[in-house]
């Protein structure tokens, strides 16, 4: 037993390590824009990664070599896909637009395979409430649902309205589940003083009953409690069940 459990441990460490520099070389589109194709190789590899670590019942080599010829492949794959325009629709599909001038195209949506609710939990997502308000919402490959509101209710720039504006700023996290963040309030240069008026402002004497607080780049202290003290909360379900 301990003979097999420091051949696992060996076998885990270099398949961790060789995933690792395999990650690397494919570059950060497997992680940070998952296509279906990238989605399913992506199990393929973990996978074999894991077989390799524990699977006794055969040598590590036949794992590495399957390992290593799936990360060929997909790294192949994506050089051609960069020079082919043709291959690269054929793997990772290509946009569909799902609405157009408020319109909900129910072919391109039955193509897609996507529900209605699932539509308008996209929608709302990005922060559209209201499909008329829609000039063009894009299905994209990896998922995603890319949205052009109509003109009129595109929000106003500073550019538009010719108007100066300050520097964009970062919202900094002090208080996060009733502890502080020294560091980060020493970024924004401010010190306990400060944050204890303005806890004290907001009527909260202690920082335990902050479940998250964070200076926004206004400079102004966001407080949100333990205790929200909401009358009435919001439910958007349909189905009074259960759950």
């Amino acid at each position: 037993m301990m003979e097999e459990s420091i051949v696992v441990f060996v076998r885990a460490v270099i398949t961790f390590m060789t995933l690792l520099i395999y990650t690397r070389i494919l570059g950060k589109q497997q992680m940070g824009n998952l296509s279906y194709f990238d989605y399913i190789n992506g199990i393929v590899i973990g996978s074999i990664g894991g077989t390799a670590a524990t699977d006794l019942s055969s040598t590590a080599w036949v794992h590495w070599v399957g390992l290593t010829t799936f990360v060929g492949l997909t790294f192949t794959f994506q050089y051609v896909t960069l020079k082919n325009r043709f291959l690269s629709k054929m793997i990772d599909a290509e946009p569909t637009v799902v609405v157009q001038d408020g319109k909900i195209l129910e072919h391109n949506l039955s193509k897609m395979k996507i529900k209605y609710d699932e539509l308008t939990m996209l929608l709302r997502q990005k922060n559209i409430f209201d499909i008329t308000q829609v000039a063009y919402a894009v299905m994209e490959p990896t998922g995603s649902l890319s949205v052009l509101p109509k003109a009129q209710y595109q929000p106003a720039t500073p550019q538009d309205l010719q108007i100066t504006v300050s520097p964009a700023k970062m919202m900094t996290e002090v208080i996060i589940d009733g502890l502080l963040i020294e560091q980060n309030l020493q970024q924004r240069k401010k010190d306990r003083e400060w944050l204890k008026l303005q806890l004290q402002a907001q009527g909260i004497g202690d920082v335990k009953e902050v479940a998250f607080a964070a200076i926004l780049p206004n400079e102004q202290l966001y407080v949100d409690r333990f205790e929200d003290h909401i009358k009435k909360e919001s439910d958007m379900s349909d189905y009074k069940g259960p759950f």
